[in-house]
């Protein structure tokens, strides 16, 4: 047990707290899911960086964290498919590639071969967390000037979705990245 391996546990500690705020569609348990939510993608930085400065990084570590973030990641984006937040099939995409290239490197470490994550694998995160916040928020957020006149009134579903946009196709991008990497080297 270290810091960072506690803080990866804390993540999939959360998720049923997430899931329970999600239950309901009003505003407030929502923006609660939400700043649960991004309390947990700091710690998924955090916990790396924290584990390569303190040079404790471990197999369990390694293991555990991509593993958690994509149960937040899939808790989340699960438990507001029924409020119709978000389209069904990008839930399946995004969903699909996790699974698909988990078991590919499942194979490939069977076979002694890592294949290192690129840089659209992380792009993809960035932008998959920022899109699940502004969906869970969901609702319009106004920053006033005074209280007469607010000076900006942003829908954050709206911005979940241009973000979840980006990350699609990301997802798709890197996935069939990966999967030309994994070919490459398993197929020789």
């Amino acid at each position: 047990m270290n810091l960072p391996n506690i803080l990866t546990m804390g993540r999939i500690a959360a998720i049923p707290l997430l899931c329970l705020l999600l239950l309901s569609p009003e505003r407030t348990p929502c923006f609660w899911a939400a700043a649960l939510f991004a309390a947990a993608s700091v710690t998924d930085w955090l916990d790396g960086y924290l584990a390569r400065r303190m040079g404790i990084v471990t197999v369990f570590g390694k293991f555990l964290d991509p593993i958690a973030d994509k149960l937040i990641v899939m808790a989340a984006l699960i438990m507001i498919l029924p409020f119709d937040r978000v389209p069904a099939w990008m839930v399946l995409v995004i969903l699909g590639r996790e699974m698909i290239i988990t078991g590919l490197r499942g194979i490939a470490s069977t076979e002694g071969i890592v294949i290192p994550a690129s840089n659209l694998g992380k792009f993809k995160t960035i932008f998959q967390l920022v899109a699940i916040i502004g969906l869970l928020l969901h609702y319009d957020y106004r920053w006033f000037f005074s209280v007469d006149h607010p000076l900006l009134v942003v829908n954050m579903h709206n911005v979940g979705m241009f973000y979840l946009w980006i990350a699609t196709i990301i997802t798709i991008w890197s996935g069939v990245d990966y999967l030309y990497k994994f070919m490459r080297v398993i197929v020789k």
